[in-house]
């Protein structure tokens, strides 16, 4: 689905892999009042590339909370599980560069080589694979070597050069400020996961430029990750978005609401007799 639109384009892009909670809530009402306060639209997308965790029964939920909070979109919805042979062909333009190289670390073998982290708390990856001989690389995968496909980051920037992206804030409407990107305090980021064509960095980039987005309202966990955006969209030939970055909701001991520590869903607020102005109120919106 392209979206050949003149308006202002925003997005909501939830994981199907468990249930909303107030953080979502507060990020999908913040897109939405951004779009119209551009005089624009928010769409709906489901980045549903872990198909592992995501469920069908959690993309139905996130229909569900959506549409009682008092949202409604443009159909139809974006899958990405649907979209794989798209990522695989964007990762096949990087590879014909020679930017994408094989990577066959454990993340025991990362943990133990790594030298500090990447902003995201991760063990930065130290190059180990980067300079394999080619017959080696060959052998491995023929023996079918479990692979992962990482950019060198470095190559890319010899490449590109200078590097920006447009930032506006607090309000979505103030006059967008020029930021340089630093990619390199990523390291070799993974783009194509072990057994899949794509990960998050790559998918989300495509998918962004496939749908028109022109605005992109994310959490301030995520605004590190915009160096690794704005360098695929050089790279690949794609417009690039204008961000925003908008708070955290955090739970009674500082730390932001997640699925993975099971932060109550919208569907249990609900059931216990929450509405949508209570929503609202709870998040400051």
């Amino acid at each position: 689905m392209s979206q050949k639109l003149s308006q202002p384009v925003l997005r909501f892009a939830p994981s199907p892999n468990g249930r909303l909670h107030l953080g979502h809530a507060y990020s999908a009402l913040y897109s939405w009042n951004a779009a119209r306060q551009l005089g624009g639209i928010a769409l709906l997308r489901i980045e549903d590339i872990d198909l592992e965790r995501s469920k069908p029964e959690f993309v139905a939920a996130i229909f569900q909370d959506l549409h009682w909070l008092g949202f409604s979109w443009p159909e139809p919805v974006m899958l990405q599980s649907e979209r794989m042979d798209i990522y695989a062909d964007a990762g096949n333009h990087l590879r014909d560069q020679g930017l994408l190289y094989p990577c066959f670390c454990s993340r025991t073998e990362l943990a133990a080589s790594s030298e500090g982290n990447d902003p995201d708390g991760a063990p930065l990856y130290p190059g180990t694979c980067r300079h394999m001989q080619r017959g080696e690389q060959i052998e491995r995968l023929e023996r079918g070597d479990p692979v992962q496909f990482r950019l060198d980051v470095e190559k890319a920037m010899d490449r590109v050069g200078m590097l920006t992206f447009s930032v506006v804030g607090p309000l979505i409407t103030d006059r967008p400020q020029i930021r340089h990107a630093w990619p390199e305090r990523w390291g070799d980021v993974v783009l194509q996961r072990k057994g899949m064509p794509t990960g998050y960095h790559l998918s989300v980039v495509v998918d962004d430029a496939e749908q028109g987005i022109t605005h992109v309202t994310r959490g301030r966990d995520m605004e590190a990750a915009t160096d690794i955006h704005a360098l695929l969209q050089m790279l690949l030939g794609l417009p690039s978005p204008i961000y925003n970055f908008h708070k955290l909701i955090l739970n009674d001991d500082g730390k932001k609401l997640a699925k993975t520590r099971n932060s109550e869903g919208l569907a249990d607020l609900r059931a216990k007799g929450w509405t949508p102005e209570d929503v609202r109120r709870a998040v400051g919106l």
